[in-house]
Parts: C-alpha cells; sequence; structure tokens
C-alpha cells in the first residue's frame, strides 16, 4: 500500500530546459555551438552533487574564455532557465497535501540553487521533507540517495510511490522495490494517483 509520494522537481513541478534561455537570447545556433563545445550539463551535475555554484561556475567559464559570458549565464540568471511551473502538477501536490498524503522531494538540485529557487517557487518548502542532492552529496540514479529516501522517511520501499521524468531514475528507484512512475505529463501521473487511491 502507497503511503507516500515522492516528487523529482525538474520536469515533473517546474520546467528546467536551460536551451530556452540561450535561443532566446543568442539564437538555436549559437546555443547549439555552445553546448557542442562545452558541457554544461556536466558542470551542472556537479553544482547539483554539493559543488559551490558561482565557483564552479567561474571555473568552466575561465576553462572556456571563448564562451565565458554565456557560461556565466548558469549563475546569473539561472532562475530564468528553472521554470515555469508546471500548473497541473502543483494542483495535484496540493491535492495530496490536502488529504494528508506524505509528500518528498527527491531532486537533483545544488544546494545553492535550491535556496535560489524557494522564493521564487513557495510551495518547495511544503514538502514533509526535501532530498537534495547537494545536500546530501550523491544523486540519482544512484542508489544511494534512494537508501537516504528509505531511512529518512521511515517507510519500506513498497510504500513509496516516486514520479520522476528520466527512465533511468525510475528504474533505479524500482530496483529498490519502490512503485514508480514515469512522468510524461500531470494528466498520467493523476490517473497513477487515482489508481493508486491517493486521489
Amino acid at each position: 500500500m502507497i503511503q507516500a509520494v515522492v516528487w523529482d522537481i525538474g520536469n515533473v513541478l517546474v520546467e528546467w530546459r536551460p536551451e530556452r534561455l540561450y535561443d532566446a537570447l543568442h539564437g538555436e545556433a549559437r546555443r547549439r555551438a555552445l553546448f557542442a563545445a562545452v558541457d554544461l550539463h556536466g558542470m551542472n551535475d556537479r553544482i547539483d552533487r554539493g559543488a559551490p555554484w558561482r565557483e564552479t561556475v567561474e571555473d568552466w567559464a575561465s576553462r572556456h574564455p571563448d564562451w565565458a559570458e554565456e557560461i556565466g549565464l548558469w549563475h546569473g540568471r539561472w532562475l530564468d532557465m528553472a521554470g515555469p511551473v508546471i500548473p497541473g502538477s502543483l494542483a495535484l501536490l496540493r491535492a495530496l497535501q490536502a488529504r494528508g498524503v506524505p509528500c518528498y522531494a527527491l531532486t537533483n538540485f545544488g544546494r545553492e540553487t535550491w535556496e535560489a529557487a524557494l522564493p521564487a517557487y513557495p510551495f518547495l518548502a511544503t514538502f514533509t521533507h526535501p532530498f537534495v542532492s547537494g545536500r546530501l552529496g550523491v544523486s540519482k540514479p544512484e542508489a544511494a540517495i534512494y537508501e537516504a529516501v528509505e531511512r529518512g522517511t521511515g517507510l519500506p520501499p513498497a510504500a513509496l510511490l516516486f514520479a520522476d521524468d528520466r527512465e533511468e531514475n525510475v528504474e533505479a528507484a524500482r530496483d529498490r522495490g519502490w512503485a514508480a512512475h514515469l512522468f510524461r505529463g500531470p494528466e498520467g501521473l493523476r490517473d497513477r494517483l487515482a489508481a493508486e487511491g491517493l486521489l
């Protein structure tokens, strides 16, 4: 029986498409050249594992001086990359909370980017507990971050329903015995929550 829902954030509750900002500022062709030349998602992975935000971005910029201005946007304009909210998902979160269903976050997020996001998205502070990779020093889909959720919630794996948009993260949860839902939109998640008797 499902006793709690565990939520990914990026592209489940809040859109995360950094490319969109670069397209708007510099055009698609230059954005493609940037992402081909610089492993920005690799840089972000380091931040998500707890590396300091500004210093990591500045280090990447120093390694790629031809792209330093564009790389700097990952700090200076980060909030413009993280958004907007996905309204249907937020409505589901609030409906579950109104019914008293414990809702946890399990997210690859930097320590400092999480703090930056809280004022912009106040609902992030309403989780029963957020399990944030940057605080834990480990990220999805590594088993240790799922173990941290199990310890922190005190719930057995089969009592947890996890929603994430990345197949490898969903599979890692299933490997531990969690119920899991591959997120492709709020409608599908709503149907899964209803099927589990949560809504």
